[in-house]
């Protein structure tokens, strides 16, 4: 089970971290993905964690903005997000996978409910 948490209205260039809180899975054999769908959009991969928590990618427009970490003692996975853009406007989403950490939807089994994240002045 996963239990995304965190998001709320923010302003532009601000700041925001979202949790991903992981039960009944091993984040050492499960990738960990972040994705987000805006209204009238496809979900869409902002970043992945690997295995084990070795590597984390970003998708181009979120590298040097956004930043996943790992609590191996609380099981969670963060995303830390700075300079907020009215454009990161979405519900998000963390899911977890048993195959290579990937920014498609297909790559993940499990998904946890989505937390709004709204960027507005």
């Amino acid at each position: 089970q996963l239990q995304a948490s965190g998001g709320g209205l923010v302003g532009p260039g601000g700041s925001l971290r979202l949790s991903c809180a992981v039960s009944g899975l091993s984040l050492d054999f499960h990738a960990l993905g972040w994705f987000r769908q805006a209204p009238g959009k496809e979900r869409e991969g902002v970043g992945c964690m690997s295995r084990g928590g070795g590597s984390a990618n970003y998708a181009d427009a979120e590298k040097g903005r956004f930043i996943i970490s790992r609590d191996y003692a609380k099981n969670t996975v963060y995303l830390q997000m700075n300079g907020l853009k009215p454009e990161d406007t979405a519900v998000y989403y963390c899911a977890a996978g048993s195959g290579p950490p990937g920014r498609y939807i297909y790559d993940y089994n499990y998904w946890g409910q989505g937390t709004q994240v709204t960027v507005s002045s």
